[in-house]
C-alpha cells in the first residue's frame, strides 16, 4: 500500500456536488501529483478520508482514532473542481511530507518551508491534471475544462511571482535575511513565501527526483521546531535514510546559504 494506491473514502457535506464526481476529481488529482513518483516514506497511510466542510480552512485533521487513515478537510462550492483539486493537492503534499499522523502538529519557526513545499507540489499537480483532463476527461464532453484549470494555476503562480519582481535576479539568501522574522511566525501559506514557492515549483517540474525528496520531510522528532538551516540539514539526512536523492534540500541550502 502506498499513498498513490491507498483507498479513498469521502465524508462530510458535499453540497451541490455528487460525491462520486468529487471522488473522480480527487482520484485524478492524486494520480496527477504522484504518478511516476517513487513513494519512499516509511510513514504512508493505509487509507485516505476526504471530507467537505462548509466552514473553516482546508487542513489535515490530526486524530488518534483509525491511526492508519489520513484525513483531509476541504471547503468547496458545488462542482468547484479546480478549487477541490488545488485544496486536495496541497493537503496531499502534507501527507507526502509525513504530516498526517496525530502527533504531526505544525510547529514554528520552520513550518513556512513545509507550506511552501506543498503549495508548489499542488501547483505542479494542477498542470499535470489539466493535461490529463484534456486527454481523458473524467466527465463526458468535459475536455475544455482543462483550460479553466490552467487559468487557475497561472493565477496562483502570478500571485506568488508578484512580490518577487524579477525572480532571475532575486538573491534568495538576502530574501531570507530580510523576511526571516516574519517567516518564523508564519504557520500557513503567506504571500511573503511567494519567491520560495515559485523557486520550489521550478525544481519540482525540472526533475521528479525532487518530488521524491518530499517523502523524507519531517521524519525526525523535532519536525519544523528548528531553525530552517537545521531543518534542511535534518531533511538531507532523512533523504539518505530512505534512499531519496537529497537534491531538493541541497538545492535549497545552496540557495539560502551559498558557498
Amino acid at each position: 500500500m502506498t499513498l498513490l494506491s491507498a483507498p479513498i473514502e469521502l465524508g462530510g457535506d458535499w453540497g451541490g456536488s455528487a460525491p462520486t464526481d468529487a471522488l473522480a476529481v480527487i482520484s485524478r488529482m492524486r494520480e496527477a501529483c504522484l504518478s511516476g513518483v517513487r513513494l519512499l516514506s516509511d510513514r504512508q497511510p493505509a487509507k485516505l478520508r476526504v471530507e467537505d466542510h462548509t466552514s473553516g480552512p482546508p487542513h489535515i485533521w490530526l486524530h488518534k482514532e483509525n491511526p492508519e487513515t489520513a484525513r483531509v478537510i476541504v471547503d468547496i462550492g458545488a462542482r468547484d473542481w479546480y478549487k477541490l483539486a488545488y485544496q486536495f493537492g496541497h493537503e496531499l503534499g502534507h501527507i507526502l511530507c509525513n504530516s498526517w499522523q496525530w502527533d504531526a502538529k505544525p510547529r514554528l519557526p520552520s513550518q513556512w518551508l513545509e507550506e511552501a513545499l506543498v503549495e508548489a507540489f499542488s501547483i505542479r499537480g494542477l498542470g499535470r491534471l489539466a493535461d490529463s483532463w484534456e486527454q481523458r476527461p473524467p466527465f463526458p464532453h468535459d475536455a475544455p475544462f482543462a483550460d479553466a484549470i490552467r487559468r487557475y494555476r497561472l493565477d496562483l503562480i502570478a500571485k506568488y511571482e508578484k512580490p518577487a519582481g524579477d525572480l532571475a535576479k532575486l538573491d534568495m539568501c538576502a530574501w531570507l535575511r530580510r523576511n526571516r522574522e516574519a517567516l518564523n511566525h508564519t504557520g500557513g501559506v503567506n504571500p511573503i513565501e511567494g519567491p520560495e514557492i515559485v523557486q520550489i515549483l521550478a525544481e519540482l517540474e525540472r526533475d521528479v527526483a525532487f518530488v521524491e525528496d518530499l517523502g523524507a520531510v519531517n521524519r525526525w522528532a523535532a519536525r519544523s521546531e528548528v531553525p530552517v538551516e537545521d531543518y534542511i540539514r535534518l531533511w538531507q539526512a532523512s533523504c539518505g535514510e530512505i534512499q531519496a536523492s537529497g537534491m531538493l534540500p541541497a538545492r535549497l541550502a545552496q540557495s539560502f546559504c551559498p558557498g
